[in-house]
């Protein structure tokens, strides 16, 4: 595809994503997302011809402009969107398929000081929403969402929606996967331990309570 013809679907991809753009001018002149994704494709370039310096340097411009940090070895695929995007991170070895959609504050990052592939790989028509952490090498599947403020650490599959922290599959192929599991009520581990623990408290006061009991009664016909 030559290069207006991909800035022209790049534009286009706004359009469809977003139903705030009214004009071609606006997009250009104001969309950072869109911003951001041109300049990765021009440090890509330099990247994969070892130029790591120039691209590294377009990378931290683009950064600074824009709020949105893409490692230029990034491989990012056609019709990507990002919303908003202040604060997304896409870090080095990330694989993005087509027409994956990112929303502001998403960090596709690693896990450690491993070498090799240890950033994520988002398939084909996924979706992360606000504020989402996917993590080390994890496959995001085909069609798959991911809720926003999700701490995602495992594999999602295909056809999925993954909410929580850390994230758990509630919906795979257009079914839940637990039942009576609200859409906007995500998983607390804080609360739910917390929970856990009173019920602890609870019990050892019972116990406590009982050997009062057996003491009092002790002392009285001793």
């Amino acid at each position: 595809m030559g290069v207006f013809r991909r800035i022209k679907e790049d534009m286009d991809v706004v359009f469809e994503q977003d139903p705030a753009a009214r004009s071609y001018t606006e997009v250009v002149l104001t969309y950072s997302g869109l911003h951001a994704i041109w300049a990765h494709r021009l440090a890509h370039f330099f990247f994969k011809r070892r130029l790591f310096f120039i691209a590294r340097a377009i990378s931290q411009i683009s950064r600074f402009f824009t709020g949105i940090e893409i490692h230029p070895g990034a491989n990012i695929g056609r019709k990507f969107f990002i919303d908003h995007g202040m604060g997304v991170v896409i870090g080095e070895t990330c694989e993005i398929g087509n027409n994956v959609t990112l929303f502001q504050g998403v960090t596709l990052g690693g896990t450690g000081k491993e070498k090799g592939k240890r950033h994520p790989t988002i398939k084909d028509n996924a979706m992360v929403a606000t504020g989402a952490k996917v993590l080390g090498n994890i496959t995001v599947g085909n069609s798959s969402k991911v809720g926003a403020g999700s701490v995602v650490l495992k594999d999602v599959p295909d056809h999925s929606t993954v909410v929580g922290v850390p994230g758990r599959v509630v919906v795979q192929n257009g079914e839940k996967v637990k039942k009576n599991l609200d859409h906007h009520k995500l998983p607390d581990p804080v609360a739910d331990r917390c929970e856990q623990l009173q019920k602890e408290i609870d019990a050892l006061q019972e116990e406590i309570a009982k050997l009062k009991e057996v003491k009092q009664y002790d002392d009285n016909y001793l």
